[in-house]
């Protein structure tokens, strides 16, 4: 009654209004607009007991004021209002089509049926779209929709594809995705209809999108990652740019946005395929791999941030795995009422304002049960020590892995990181550096770690069949020792050692209780200016995986591992040094004798067992170190002493030099002959190598440099694409091997050893051999060990042991194992080496004898023949023809029977 009482008074107020608007209208009484509504044509009425003469302005009603301000609507007989009135109850029959007697009510279940019916029936006319739900009338009747409803409405209809010729903005098209309406790429695709565009977009990608053989790439990615339990679906950027090139344009600069959508639809489809996966998996997560553009750690600048970026490098350190808040419920601990959800973010914590039921102001305490957590964890991600500028520290950044990306990288793992650059707030940094100054890290999407899988699986077709075709070469072992560091001249037996050394033996744990090392370490020592370094150099180039140190500023813990403080989090973190870093792939050092002996002991572990073993402040563990180490030293005062043996002109210790499986003794002889080839290379080489050549126009191939085998080179590209196939898909075994040979072998370098006093000769001489035979069986592609490798093994090794001994017992020993020196050696080469020990002895007796050397040494052709027949040669008609004789600037004079050399 006093709803009814404030309407009927809110309606003659209208009306008062209205008379003073207008005066001569005076407002009607409550008889007559009755009156009004129920007169007809022969109707008779009972009359109001306070119903007056007039209708309309014929005098005062009663209870109306003289003044004409209407009457009192509240008084004594305000009741009679609402009293019953049956007359006015009944309806006209006209217009109604049916009785009341013929209507029956329909049940739920009927009305049901119903509307489904009409609802199909709509749909296939196309008369409308998807209603919004809670309406049971038309919307589009409605002239006053307000526009953020309107423009859901029109989403909805372009995500069910209705088509509309009338309406125009009905259907969200590529072009009107591609027009952003001068909002910036962040604000649109936050905005409904573009996001459920780009939803469905990406959705149908997934569903649709065919590789080249016409399978469903993604399909089967679900299928695997389903049956894993995973949940992290690797999308190529290339695919997605080439059939949605509108959504590859969006994702980097928007990628927070994009890529929760991109979430959302991923879980979807995978739904549909098995609906019941999200009891495995609650959320799954869109990892973009193959973005295009790579920058540098060092090249992050401003303008990357909130972008998605890819770069590479080493992991240093990393933490443990930690449980972040992901949706956080908080006890109220006045009234124990449960607050939430809410949703934390990486940038400030998430708390509530109050309690909604006692309004107090705190205390909140998190609530551990319904709490849901997500996997967190920190790694710094540090430049690839080969790509830093010389001079320059090499920057790091921090990266932050979250769900499923923790514990997919290990310090020492070189990687391929794709996320999101976005600043962090950091407290200590602003104390530091002042107020306005952020920390920026990297948020994690994609992990691709680049060992030597995903190296070799960047190979092409072409390039293997170009390897293959290579290995086929009756000659390959030459060419990929000739092509070996080609910018130096020379010094064929550290390239021989280098390549093996790069092609690496067949590691071997049976049972994973006794691991023996498959990896090569070379030991350069000689005298300066030979090319040491830049022999380092070269191995760092052509490797797939190098890291160079030098040994004065290398410490122990810089090679090895150190353990150290995070600097923000204050826990322990473990930081990888240089041979942890080059885990499966060479560690050059330079200046090795530089070394501390401290910190060259702390590398024992790491040459022949390849790992580091820590045990500081609280953290014991293993590291895996399994790499090659080539280093290089000078001897004791600076020049090599041929009078002494190699312990005594190298400053190392006995435990060091028994790990290293090659020793390579560079001495720099004066020889007149090769002086001036050498001369000749180098100046060429400038010549060949000057950047004026290519402004002046002048070819490189003019210049031809003088070249110490025959053979002809690999091209760089290539060589470093064979070495990287041999290493990872030959493994050559050893069933077929001599073993007689090698333990013969071991019999007689172990007599000859104790006899000089020289180094001495242990099991892991046994080892190299078997290493450097099984490096050669790679190097040829094979797969089984032959007696070829056997005897390049050998040859290796001698020349290797050979060399470490004085200057008199090396050209007896020569004499002893010259069988298995001369193998895979051309007689021309080994009777050029016996010339020019005749030439020497004849030289050094000119000096002796006269005091002078003349310009033209002359040799007998009876000398040379007597010590070619001590190697079973006894013709020498084609080697007084051959280029290396007449290179050498050696003349046969056959009516004096004399080999005349002019310097």
């Amino acid at each position: 009654i006093h709803q009814s009482e404030r309407s009927t008074s809110a309606a003659c107020l209208n009306i008062q209004d209205f008379s003073r608007s207008f005066p001569g209208v005076t407002s009607p009484s409550r008889a007559s607009r009755r009156g009004d509504l129920t007169s007809s044509p022969g109707r008779d009425l009972p009359p109001f007991e306070d119903e007056s003469e007039g209708l309309l302005g014929e005098g005062p009603l009663p209870g109306e004021d003289e003044d004409g301000d209407g009457e009192e609507l509240i008084g004594p007989g305000m009741e009679r209002d609402y009293r019953a009135i049956p007359e006015l109850d009944r309806y006209e029959a006209e217009g109604l089509d049916l009785d009341d007697e013929d209507l029956s009510e329909l049940s739920p279940g009927a009305r049901a049926a119903a509307e489904d019916a009409m609802r199909r029936r709509d749909r296939e006319r196309g008369l409308s779209g998807r209603l919004r739900r809670g309406l049971l009338y038309d919307s589009e009747d409605e002239d006053d929709e307000r526009p953020a409803a309107r423009r859901r409405r029109l989403a909805e209809r372009a995500a069910e594809g209705v088509a509309d010729g009338e309406d125009e903005d009905m259907i969200e098209s590529i072009e009107n995705l591609e027009d952003m309406k001068g909002h910036s790429v962040r604000e649109w695709v936050s905005l409904p209809a573009p996001r459920l565009e780009i939803h469905h977009r990406f959705r149908n990608f997934l569903r649709t999108h065919v590789d080249e053989h016409g399978h469903n790439v993604f399909k089967e990615k679900i299928s695997d990652m389903c049956k894993e339990n995973r949940e992290s679906l690797v999308v190529n950027y290339e695919d997605l740019a080439a059939r949605e090139h509108v959504l590859a344009y969006f994702l980097p600069e928007a990628p927070a946005e994009m890529l929760k959508v991109f979430d959302e639809a991923a879980k979807e489809v995978v739904l549909a395929m098995y609906p019941k996966y999200d009891r495995i998996a609650p959320e799954i997560h869109v990892r973009i791999c193959n973005l295009p553009l790579v920058e540098e750690i060092r090249s992050l600048r401003q303008l990357h941030l909130n972008q998605l970026i890819r770069t590479g490098g080493v992991v240093s350190s990393c933490t443990g795995v930690l449980p972040q808040l992901h949706m956080v419920k908080y006890d109220c601990g006045r009234c124990g009422c449960v607050l939430g959800p809410f949703f934390q973010n990486q940038n400030q914590e998430v708390k509530p304002g109050a309690c909604p039921e006692c309004q107090a102001q705190g205390p909140f305490q998190v609530n551990m049960e319904e709490t849901l957590y997500q996997n967190y964890q920190r790694i710094t991600v540090q430049e690839s020590p080969g790509k830093v500028a010389a001079g320059r520290l090499p920057r790091s950044k921090d990266a932050i892995l979250l769900a499923d990306l923790v514990d997919s990288c290990k310090p020492g793992d070189e990687i391929e990181l794709t996320g999101i650059y976005h600043n962090n707030y950091d407290g200590s940094l602003n104390v530091s550096n002042g107020f306005p100054v952020f920390a920026t890290v990297i948020l994690a999407n994609h992990i691709a770690r680049r060992d030597e899988g995903v190296a070799v699986a960047e190979l092409t077709d072409e390039d293997v069949k170009a390897i293959v075709a290579l290995s086929k070469d009756e000659r390959i072992g030459e060419r990929v020792f000739a092509s070996m560091a080609p910018s130096i001249y020379g010094h064929e037996d550290i390239k021989r050692a280098l390549a093996l050394s790069l092609f690496g033996g067949e590691p071997k744990n049976p049972g994973g209780k006794h691991k023996v090392r498959g990896d090569i370490n070379v030991l350069l020592c000689g005298d300066p200016g030979t090319a040491k370094s830049q022999f380092l150099k070269y191995v760092e180039k052509v490797s797939s995986r190098a890291v160079f140190a030098t040994g004065q500023g290398a410490s122990a813990v810089g090679l090895t591992a150190y353990v150290q403080r995070h600097p923000v989090s204050r826990e322990w973190t473990l930081e990888a040094g240089a041979l942890v870093l080059a885990d499966r792939g060479v560690c050059l050092i330079d200046e090795f004798d530089k070394m501390n002996d401290a910190d060259r002991t702390s590398i024992h572990e790491a040459m022949e067992q390849q790992s580091i073993s820590v045990s500081k402040a609280g953290i014991v563990t293993s590291l895996q170190a399994r790499c090659t180490v080539i280093a290089a030293s000078n001897p004791i005062g600076g020049r090599y002493d041929p009078s002494l043996t190699f312990a005594e002109n190298v400053d190392l210790t006995e435990p060091i030099l028994s790990r290293f499986d090659v020793l390579c003794v560079v001495r720099d002889m004066v020889d007149p002959v090769q002086d001036e080839m050498l001369a000749r290379f180098v100046v060429g080489s400038h010549i060949k190598h000057h950047p004026g050549n290519r402004e002046g126009g002048v070819a490189l191939e003019e210049v031809v440099l003088p070249n110490s085998s025959d053979v002809p080179p690999i091209p760089q590209d290539l060589l470093r694409k064979y070495i990287l196939y041999a290493k990872e898909r030959v493994h050559p075994k050893l069933n077929q091997m001599d073993q007689d040979k090698v333990a013969r072998i071991y019999s007689d370098l172990r007599r000859e050893s104790m006899a000089t006093g020289s180094i001495p000769i242990t099991v892991r001489h046994i080892e190299s051999l078997i290493r450097l035979a099984e490096a050669h069986a790679k190097l040829h592609l094979r797969d089984h060990v032959l007696e070829d490798d056997v005897n390049m093994a050998v040859r290796v090794a001698l020349e290797s042991f050979i060399s470490t001994q004085k200057f008199s017992v090396m050209r007896s020993m020569r004499k002893t194992f010259s069988r298995y020196l001369a193998f895979r050696r051309d007689n021309n080469e080994l009777l050029l080496f016996i010339l020019k020990q005749l030439v020497a002895e004849q030289a050094s007796y000119q000096r002796n004898r006269y005091g002078a050397q003349n310009d033209v040494i002359q040799i007998p052709e009876r000398d040379l023949q007597d010590k070619a027949r001590q190697i079973n040669i006894h013709s020498l008609s084609s080697f007084y023809d051959c280029d290396l004789f007449l290179s050498n600037k050696f003349v046969h004079d056959a009516k004096k029977k004399l080999i005349l050399q002019q310097f």
